[in-house]
C-alpha cells in the first residue's frame, strides 16, 4: 500500500475491546492511549455510557474514572474507537520553508547565541560587539572594530625646552621634540613615530620649525623609514636683510606600513656656522591616519 507522507511503523488495528470484571473501585486502567472520551464507547453491565458520565486523564489518558463505584459482579466494556498508534518524526530534509508557517517562529523559540534584532543596543558598539554581513554570499559574524572608521592614532609633540642648533651643510637629524600634547596609541618614542599593528594606511604628516638666524636654503623634511630621501620638503629663500623668525613648514599624505617610521629632519645647505630653533609653541610635528 502506498502512503501520503511517511509509512506508519504500524499497520491498522481491526476493532479493539478490553472488557474489565471484579473490580470495586470507580477507575479503571486501559491498556492503550487515547486523547480523549470521545475515542471509546463504555459500556457497563450492557448499558452504554453517556461520555460525559465519565473521563479520562493520567499518563495517556489511560486512567478511566466512571461515574460510580464498581461491585465485582459488574462488567465494564470498553470499545476502542480511536487510539493512539506512534508519534511520528519528520526525516532529515523533510520539512521545508514551505512547511513552516510565516510567523511560527518567535523569538522564544530561537536559542540565546542566535543573532536577532530583540534587543536594542542603545549604545556605541564595543570593538567586540558582532554584526552579520555577507561575505560573498556567506553569512559570517565580524566584531565591529574591522568597521568602524577612526582617525587613529594621532599625535602632536611640540620641539624640546632648549634652543637646538643645525650647522652648516649638516642634518639636525631628528629634531627633537620634548613636549608632548597627545599619542593616541602611544606611538612616538625619541622622537620618532612607529605605525602600530593592525594601524597601516594613509596619513596626513604636518611640521613646523621657527628659525632665529638669517636663513639660506633651510631644508624641513619628514623622513620616513630613517633615509635621507624626502617625501615632503620646504626650502625658505635667503633674505640677507633679516635678521629674525622665519618659520618653515611641511605637509603631506604618505602612505605608511606597519612599522614604519616617521620623523623631522632640517637641512642647512648653506655657508653660515649655523642656525637657532628655539622652543616655541609653534614648533610642532603632529600626525594622524585618515580614516577610511
Amino acid at each position: 500500500m502506498t502512503y501520503v507522507g511517511q509509512q506508519p511503523a504500524t499497520t491498522f488495528d481491526s476493532g479493539i475491546q478490553e472488557r474489565f470484571t471484579s473490580l470495586t473501585t470507580n477507575t479503571v486502567t486501559l491498556s492503550h492511549e487515547i486523547s480523549a472520551e470521545e475515542d471509546i464507547l463504555v459500556v457497563w453491565n450492557n448499558i452504554v455510557q453517556d461520555k460525559n458520565t465519565y473521563s479520562v486523564g493520567g499518563t495517556g489518558n489511560k486512567t478511566l474514572t466512571l461515574g460510580g463505584t464498581l461491585v465485582s459482579a459488574d462488567v465494564v466494556t470498553v470499545y476502542y474507537l480511536n487510539k493512539v498508534m506512534q508519534s511520528v518524526n519528520p526525516t532529515a530534509g523533510s520539512v521545508t520553508t514551505t512547511t513552516i508557517n510565516d510567523t511560527a517562529v518567535t523569538g522564544a523559540k530561537l536559542n540565546t547565541d542566535v543573532i536577532s534584532a530583540q534587543t536594542a543596543l542603545g549604545a556605541t558598539p564595543a570593538d567586540t560587539d558582532e554584526l552579520l554581513v555577507s561575505d560573498a554570499g556567506v553569512l559570517k559574524r565580524v566584531d565591529y572594530s574591522y568597521l568602524k572608521s577612526s582617525n587613529t592614532p594621532y599625535f602632536k609633540v611640540h620641539t624640546a625646552s632648549s634652543t637646538q642648533q643645525v650647522n652648516s651643510g649638516a642634518y639636525l637629524d631628528p629634531v627633537v621634540f620634548g613636549t608632548e600634547l597627545f599619542d593616541s596609541d602611544s606611538a612616538v618614542a625619541s622622537n620618532v613615530f612607529t605605525v602600530p599593528s593592525g594601524k597601516a594606511g594613509k596619513y596626513f604628516f604636518n611640521a613646523q620649525i621657527e628659525f632665529y638666524q638669517n636663513m639660506y636654503d633651510v631644508y624641513l623634511l619628514l623622513v620616513k623609514n630613517s633615509t635621507n630621501t624626502a617625501f615632503a620638503r620646504n626650502k625658505r629663500q635667503s633674505d640677507s636683510s633679516l635678521w629674525n623668525m622665519r618659520t618653515v613648514q611641511v605637509s603631506s599624505i604618505i602612505d605608511m606600513a606597519v612599522g614604519d617610521t616617521m620623523k623631522v629632519k632640517v637641512y642647512a645647505e648653506t655657508s653660515d656656522s649655523q642656525y637657532n630653533i628655539f622652543a616655541q609653541i609653534n614648533n610642532c610635528f603632529e600626525g594622524y591616519r585618515i580614516a577610511t
